[in-house]
Formats: C-alpha cells, structure tokens, sequence
C-alpha cells in the first residue's frame, strides 16, 4: 500500500488508449469469490467430497480430511502399517515426478510470457511495464528486507533458506502454481531442520492462510487500477479494501490466476468497473509468477519460525543439510 502510494503506477495509464486481454475466464469464478469470507472458510474446510476438493485445489478441507485419516490410522496400531507405507511410496513418486517436470519448467515460462506479448502487443506493455516493475521491485525488497529481519531474530539467515529451496522458487515461479512444489517442500524442509510434525501442517495450512506474495500484489493491483480511473482513495477506504482483500483471498487455491480472480470479485467496492481488470488481465501471469515466488518463501519461513518457537528445530541437522548445498 505503502509502495502503490509513492510511486503512484496508475497515473500513466491511458485506459482510452490501452487495450486487455478477455476476463470472461475469471468472471464466473470471481462471482462465487465475492460471496465468500471468514465464515464461509470456516464452514468450507468440513470437507462434502475428499474427491471434488482435491480436484478443486481447496487446501482446507483436505487438511481436515487428512489429519482426521491420519488420526484414524493411528488409532488402528499395526493394522495402519500398510497405509503408511503406501502413501510413503505415493509420496516419493510424487517427489520423482516433480524433478521431471522442473527439468521442463523454462521452456513453459518462455512460452507463457510469449502469448502475453501476443495478445497485448509490445506498445500495451510498454506502460505497464512500470507496474510489473514495481511490484517485483516490492517483492524482492520484502523478501531480503521483511523476511531478512524476520530470520535474524529467530537466528538464522534469510540467503541460507533461499540456497536450500532455490529450485522450489524457480519451479514455483515457472509453473505459477505453488501445488507443484508442495511435496518437495514438506521434504526440504523436515530435512533442513524443523520437526516433521510441523513441517506437514504448518505448509499445507500456508497455502491457504500465509500469501504473502498475493497479498501484494492484490494491494498494489487495486491501487494501480483506482489511480488509472482517477478514483481517490482515503486512508480509511485504502485500510477497508485491504482488510477484505485479505479476508476474501483465505481459502484461495494455490493455482495459476487465483489472485487475480479474488481482485477481481472485490475490486469493484472501490468503484473500479469490472472492464478495467482488463488492463492487467495480460500481464497478470506474469506477475503471478513472481507473486507464487514469494509465497513460497514465506511458507518456508514459517515453518523454520514454528519449528524454532516450538523448540522443534534441529540446528545441528539443519547445518548439515545446508552444508551439502554449499558443496554444490
């Protein structure tokens, strides 16, 4: 807020002259977006269908689900052995595919940026530019600032987290869907330290409830497009649309386009016509890349922040697992 306030990105914009990509895609999903809040959060995660919210991408109630099958195979003693075991095995073939597929991660990146480019055209994204600038410039400074201070004063540093998840980042950031790492995080990070515990609930909980890189750039988005059509926002105005951006983004499925859909269902309290999200409809992946980045990072960083609050870290075990990647 503080960033879409100096800076000021929406005052360049001709939105005469500037044309978008569609949103049709994103408007049935944003109209079941808007109706949601912390109530309907909490009533969504007893979960109707394990099945639909798997399909769906709904972190919550697969969590309820799987904590009370977790609880129910333990109950069962030895009888509950051949479960462990199956999903253990589940567990490293999902680990062996995802290698596969951050070996081919570049190669989608180069073509998703290429159809923004096509379909917006290098004149429409020449004003843009500026605010795919900012907000990856207020990313990265959140990152190595926010986060940095967050490590020191649980004793450790932000770049040895960042060396031990950097693949992560960059499958994240290709893929713009954190889903796609989610296996080798709760991997990486039972390896670097944290109890294995807390590793399996305080990520998958993240996913849902811990988005940092989405929350800036809704914040930065929905500024963007309020100075674009002249619409003066108060302090108290600014403060009530980030309260529900953050209400309404709770529960948001870690897949690509999903920030852009919770603007999009919210950004109309401010008195921006649905019309406009068209101006950033084009480049939104490519933002989303950077955004899914961040929220990767911060998920990590929790779960080292648990792990040591809860005295549930082993730093001797997290030295190392660091020290293997500093051989590389």
């Amino acid at each position: 807020m503080v960033v879409g306030n100096l800076l000021h990105p929406g005052t360049l914009i001709n939105i005469h002259t500037l044309h978008g990509s569609s949103i049709s895609q994103y408007v049935a999903t944003a109209k079941a977006a808007k109706s949601t809040g912390i109530w309907s959060t909490l009533l969504g995660i007893i979960p109707t269908n394990i099945f639909s919210s798997l399909s769906q991408g709904n972190m919550m109630p697969v969590i309820f689900f799987c904590v009370f099958f977790g609880l129910g195979t333990a109950a069962i003693g030895e009888k509950g052995k051949i479960i462990i075991d199956f999903l253990q095995a589940v567990s490293e073939v999902m680990f062996k595919v995802t290698n596969w597929v951050m070996h081919f991660a570049p190669i989608g990146v180069c073509a998703l940026i290429g159809v923004a480019i096509a379909e917006m055209g290098i004149n429409a994204l020449i004003p843009l530019s500026y605010f795919v600038l900012i907000a990856y410039a207020t990313m990265v400074t959140f990152v190595l600032v926010v986060m940095g201070i967050v490590a020191r004063i649980f004793r450790f540093r932000i770049s040895e987290l960042l060396t031990v998840i950097k693949e992560e980042i960059i499958l994240a950031f290709s893929t713009a869907s954190s889903e796609a790492v989610l296996p080798r995080m709760i991997d990486k990070m039972g390896k670097f330290g944290t109890n294995p515990g807390i590793v399996s609930f305080v990520i998958p909980t993240g996913y849902t409830f811990n988005l940092d890189g989405s929350a800036i750039y809704q914040s930065l988005a929905a500024l963007f497009l309020a100075q674009a059509y002249n619409i003066h926002l108060s302090i108290g105005q600014q403060i009530t649309l980030l309260v529900v951006l953050m209400i309404t983004s709770k529960g948001m499925a870690g897949v690509p386009g999903a920030s852009f859909v919770v603007l999009l269902a919210t950004v109309s309290t401010i008195g921006v016509p649905m019309q406009g999200l068209t101006f950033i409809a084009g480049i939104d992946r490519l933002v989303d890349m950077g955004r899914t980045a961040v929220n990767v990072v911060g998920n990590s960083l929790a779960t080292v922040v648990v792990g040591k609050s809860e005295k549930e870290f082993d730093q001797e075990k997290s030295d190392k697992y660091l020290a293997t990647f500093k051989k590389k």
